[in-house]
């Protein structure tokens, strides 16, 4: 007979657990539950006990779930005892819910009877690892494809670039082959132009159908690639009838294949198809990187036959790391200036970004990438996407740390490349707004007072991408009507003059404190002044970002 103290003691302790604890019988009744199954799939837990265990999952898995829990019964054996799996769970509202489960089997004693307790499920919501394991997907593909384009700058013409693009896409994208199809529009076809594989991938079937095969628009993955102009995926390539190639695909073991365009404007270039002997997903977010990756690609094959590729590239690249217009926030003027570096060839690292978040506050940032180039682009584009991507539910230092585990996630072998950043959160009040800001080894920014006196606030912090344990502060500001706060890189404060000396901290205090009480004048005016302080400067300059956001009187 058990100890009735010990049974109340386990459960208060199982009930204080913020994971959901199920404990089945040897029929596969619900013996008991924890309470905080009411938070995670939405029942009342008295409610349960009693009921068969397929009421928590799926109608799809329950059948597969009786036929396992009985042989697990008769011979005590099952494939998810002791492991974690992530499955699918039914919330009381009747939507999925992943959880991670982890099944544990109870050894059964002598005075136990048939219906007993045979098992113990302890259920843990899922939703945030998968959102993580996502923006770290998405984020590393970002890398990727800016990598693809950086290796295609070695390319001396179109048609060497054309030949290097397939290897760098499987390699760099994790696929198993590729294939590629060079449009032409006068006989409204697609005509193969190369195929690639992984070392230990081969396509034999599909590479020999490839050589005799066109596609006219609208035919197969290519030509619907180049119809619409948007990559097309099958995730499960044998269970689609409308696929083409069906026994060559089946010959060599392909799984999954996604098409995209390579587009110059609205022209189709080209179509990349990529294929994978794993069935894989291909989320909407990674489809959205693809098509990026295809009108930078495009972009990129057109400049070169004009000769002036990797300048416009870096253009290209440089305007899509900052946001085309900033938005309108009630109460509050935003205005932003941005001068690439010197050697306008290289793609700067300099970045800023305002994004609303569901609860009507704001996300501001701006960041600087060590470094210019392709790698540096690649960086900033994975700063600026997982910062929105953590907005949503984090404060500044949460974003600031969700970038930093992001940028130690994709750097590998990769050069190190640090990363400053500066991010606020901003939230309208009565008399102005407030804002929390975290600093990441950034310049610290420059508040304007309604009485005119110009301080940094903040606390300075470590930069991003080099340590996995570093911790960011928060610090609270009021901007009462009549202030104006000012956040810039470095390229403002260390621009030098022809003697070397550089612009200053102090230099930049003076000027916000004598600017007009406007936004679009204060960037303006620090701009204006750093040119002023170039001028005729043999030192080289770096990019320069200044954003400045003014609450009007």
């Amino acid at each position: 007979m058990p100890d009735n103290t010990a049974g109340v003691s386990a459960r208060t302790l199982l009930a204080a657990l913020p994971d959901t604890v199920v404990v089945a019988d040897g029929e596969g009744r619900i013996a008991y539950v924890s309470p905080s199954v009411q938070s995670l799939l939405g029942y009342d837990a008295a409610t349960l006990t009693g009921r068969p265990l397929q009421v928590l999952m799926p109608e799809r898995l329950r059948r597969g779930h009786s036929e396992g829990f009985s042989r697990y019964r008769a011979t005590g054996e099952g494939k998810l005892v002791g492991a974690t799996t992530q499955v699918p769970a039914l919330h009381a509202a009747g939507h999925e819910v992943p959880v991670d489960l982890t099944l544990s089997r109870l050894t059964p004693s002598v005075d136990d009877e048939p219906g007993d307790a045979l098992v113990v499920a302890v259920l843990r919501d899922a939703s945030t690892t998968i959102l993580l394991e996502r923006q770290f997907e998405v984020s590393r593909y970002l890398a990727a494809t800016l990598r693809v384009t950086a290796a295609l700058t070695e390319a001396a013409d179109a048609d060497v670039a054309f030949h290097q693009l397939l290897p760098t896409l499987c390699t760099e994208l994790d696929w198993d082959a590729a294939l590629l199809w060079q449009a032409d529009a006068d006989r409204g076809r697609l005509r193969h132009a190369g195929t690639w594989t992984a070392p230990d991938a081969d396509v034999p079937a599909l590479t020999a159908d490839a050589t005799q095969r066109l596609f006219r628009r609208g035919e197969g993955l290519p030509g619907q690639a180049w119809k619409n102009r948007v990559p097309v995926v099958v995730e499960d390539l044998a269970s689609n009838p409308a696929v083409v190639r069906r026994a060559a695909i089946r010959s060599d073991g392909l799984s999954t294949g996604v098409a995209f365009p390579v587009l110059r404007g609205e022209t189709v270039l080209a179509v990349c198809e990529l294929f994978s002997t794993a069935l894989r997903p291909v989320p909407p977010e990674l489809l959205e990187v693809l098509a990026h990756a295809g009108r930078q690609i495009g972009q990129f094959l057109d400049r070169l036959r004009a000769e002036s590729a990797v300048r416009e590239l870096a253009d290209t690249l440089q305007r899509s790391l900052l946001p085309s217009h900033l938005p309108v926030i009630p109460g509050l003027q935003l205005a932003a200036r941005y001068r690439p570096g010197a050697d306008a060839a290289l793609v700067g690292g300099d970045t800023y970004d305002v994004t609303p978040l569901p609860d009507g506050r704001w996300m501001v940032l701006i960041a600087d990438v060590c470094g210019t180039g392709a790698e540096a682009a690649a960086v900033t584009a994975v700063t600026r996407h997982t910062a929105r991507a953590a907005a949503a539910a984090g404060s500044p230092a949460e974003i600031l740390a969700a970038v930093n585990a992001a940028l130690l996630q994709q750097q590998g072998e990769a050069p190190l490349r640090f990363v400053t950043a500066c991010c606020l959160v901003l939230e309208p009040t009565g008399a102005g707004h407030r804002a929390t800001l975290s600093v990441a080894g950034h310049p610290l920014p420059v508040l304007r007072c309604p009485d005119g006196h110009a301080s940094e606030v903040g606390a300075a912090g470590r930069p991003l991408g080099i340590d996995p344990d570093v911790r960011f502060t928060e610090t609270e500001l009021a901007l009462p009507a009549g202030s104006t706060l000012v956040l810039y890189t470095d390229g403002v404060t260390e621009a030098r003059d022809d003697a070397g000396r550089q612009f200053g901290e102090d230099a930049l205090l003076r000027v916000v404190a004598g600017a007009p009480l406007d936004a679009e004048a204060t960037v303006g005016a620090v701009a204006a002044a750093v040119e002023q302080h170039l001028a005729g400067s043999r030192h080289e300059h770096d990019d320069l970002a200044v954003l400045a956001l003014t609450v009007p009187r």
